[in-house]
């Protein structure tokens, strides 16, 4: 029998590369690690073996990646998520707690063993368990070629950039006042300041006349950046992972949970340095403080014998970012010239909107639906339901879950009924963004198929995993369902998913069961630290179709009562302590010692009578 050299060679890499993979061992320890990122308030960070900031992870393409993780933190659960990677087979991995997998119980132990497959480029790890990668749980993750592969471009040197904004209080006290009656706008919370790789005003030593590769990654849990280095060009060549043809561009405009790589050509001589500047975007922004600066400058050094540059204006963010040309992400060409894929076998259509239920907090909701976790979680109701796995009402009215058959071209729409920025990530897949509105109109508008053909899809669509939606506007996705497992669609704007803006997709539930068989000792014994049950539908029930118990969102306001009214309240609420507090001030002088406990016991009554109506 002909068997081509081609095919030989083919075949003969095939069996090389599990011989050539690496297998990398990891055992962190989570804890916390006092620190002061910022240099302006010192505060704890969630560190791993004692140190913060974290690690860069670095790996090959087939590698296989052991992290022993046990969970140091006394008083919280944790989890990790490894941002971007397809985890082909391998679902259980993923990370998001209540979609795969329990949370991890302080002092419990768990070990993520996964192969990287096919993949390489510019990834990220972080907590998957609430707001808790804000708090520092978080670091970069570097798939490198195999050394006998050929890169597209050239450089002579790597290096790796995060960009994040950061609090000074943690983010479970954050949450406290975030999701509360007394927020009913729903405005997120505003950041202290920002960081570059983890810290302010840092400097980069680079070499005249040479050539670098500079991975970016926004780390933040909420704003956008803009990146530019002064008089010097960047060169995008890789976006969420995925090789692009290259792209010359001034800045960057980098959401939470994107990615870029970029080629930075550098001076022929060393006689000056050049300020490297991250600039928060102050439209996604309630309310801008005096002391928060939107402009941060960091330096690209030639010659440390040569005086920096002044920073840029602090608080100057039209004058900085209108010098910026700019660039659309949605131009960007995939070097692998992967075509438009075929119209949809399936198209899922998500209304965003932002309400006050009756709590009087705001939540996100798909379609009117706020993601709320179920009390198995979803990979398990999946592996525990045998024939019924394919029935999407086991899986809860209220995790937004969507079954999708293997296979299929899926088309995702998604039409932003708020006036706000949403970058949005997908787990276990990239997508192909086919569609998407560029302006920001005062009025919603709603993607509408256009069966006449008049509405021109690009022929090669740029392929990501974390898209931004304009405010008022819509986008559209299209990928392959080829990839089965459990997962999760959400804003990464972490405020936004703590709200409830997410959506599973439940991927050929039948080959699920096949590829992952039962739950492993290793997941099951971190669900009993917690006590939440391996198996059962969305309410933890053996018999499927009873959702009796299940976890719902909160019910809709009383008729007649907005969120204006409860601004109202909230403001005469305030006022009303106001005047308490005057009362003290002014006349509690004249009550005697022996009585004053009497009287505040008094107020407190009152105040307690009235917060019960």
């Amino acid at each position: 029998m002909y068997c081509p050299t081609s095919v030989l060679l083919v075949l003969l890499s095939a069996c090389l590369t599990p011989l050539l993979a690496k297998t990398h061992r990891f055992n962190w320890n989570i804890g916390y690690v006092d620190a002061n990122p910022d240099g302006v308030f010192p505060r704890r960070m969630i560190g791993i073996n004692g140190e913060w900031p974290n690690p860069i992870v670095r790996v090959k393409r087939n590698d296989r990646v052991v992290i022993n993780f046990h969970n140091g933190l006394p008083d919280r659960n944790s989890s990790l998520h490894f941002h971007g990677l397809f985890m082909k087979g391998q679902n259980g991995q993923d990370g998001p707690e209540m979609v795969t997998q329990c949370p991890i119980g302080p002092s419990v132990n768990f070990t993520y063993d996964f192969t990287i497959g096919n993949q390489t480029g510019t990834y990220w790890y972080h907590s998957h368990s609430g707001s808790q990668y804000g708090d520092g749980l978080r670091g970069m993750f570097v798939i490198e070629k195999d050394d006998e592969e050929s890169v597209p471009y050239v450089y002579d040197e790597e290096v790796a950039l995060s960009v994040s904004e950061h609090y000074h209080l943690e983010t479970p006290v954050i949450m406290k006042s975030f999701m509360s009656r007394f927020n009913p706008t729903g405005a997120e919370p505003i950041p202290q300041n920002s960081l570059f790789n983890e810290t302010k005003n840092a400097t980069w030593n680079v070499v005249p006349d040479r050539t670098y590769l500079l991975r970016v990654v926004n780390m933040g849990l909420f704003v956008s950046q803009y990146l530019f280095i002064e008089d010097h060009d960047l060169v995008i060549v890789e976006v969420d992972g995925v090789p692009v043809q290259p792209y010359t561009v001034d800045s960057l405009y980098i959401t939470v949970g994107q990615r870029y790589a970029v080629l930075v050509k550098t001076k022929p001589g060393a006689n000056r340095n050049y300020r490297f500047a991250n600039v928060l975007d102050m439209t996604m922004l309630d309310e801008v403080p005096e002391d928060l600066q939107l402009v941060s400058t960091n330096y690209v050094v030639y010659n440390d014998k040569v005086d920096n540059p002044g920073h840029y204006p602090y608080h100057d963010f039209e004058e900085t970012v209108g010098q910026l040309k700019g660039f659309n992400d949605f131009e960007l060409v995939p070097l692998s010239g992967e075509r438009l894929l075929p119209e949809p076998d399936m198209t899922i259509q998500v209304n965003f909107s932002m309400e006050v239920l009756g709590d009087g907090v705001t939540y996100a909701l798909f379609n009117g639906k706020s993601y709320t976790p179920p009390k198995v979680p979803t990979l398990y109701t999946v592996l525990s339901s045998g024939e019924l796995a394919a029935n999407q009402e086991i899986y809860g009215t209220n995790t937004n879950a969507y079954v999708l058959h293997g296979g299929e071209v899926i088309e995702l729409v998604l039409n932003n009924q708020d006036d706000g920025k949403h970058p949005f990530h997908l787990h276990g897949h990239n997508f192909q963004v086919i569609a998407r509105s560029e302006n920001d109109p005062e009025e919603p508008v709603v993607y509408v198929p256009d069966h006449r053909g008049s509405l021109q899809f690009p022929k090669v669509p740029v392929i990501r995993d974390t898209i931004e939606v304009r405010p008022n506007g819509y986008f559209v996705l299209r990928f392959v369902a080829e990839n089965p497992g459990v997962w999760f669609f959400h804003c990464h704007v972490d405020w936004h998913l703590e709200q409830g803006l997410a959506l599973v997709l439940v991927e050929d539930p039948h080959e699920i069961q096949k590829l992952q068989g039962n739950i492993s000792d290793n997941h099951a014994k971190a669900c009993k630290e917690v006590q939440v049950p391996t198996q059962g539908n969305a309410a933890g029930h053996m018999s499927f179709l009873d959702l009796r118990g299940q976890n719902l969102q909160q019910p809709p306001l009383p008729n007649g009562f907005t969120g204006k009214g409860y601004l109202a309240m909230a403001v005469c609420t305030s006022i009303a302590l106001y005047g308490l507090g005057s009362i003290y001030n002014y006349g509690i002088e004249d009550v005697s010692q022996d009585n004053s406990a009497a009287v505040f016991e008094t107020l407190r009554a009152i105040l307690n009578e009235h917060d019960g109506e």
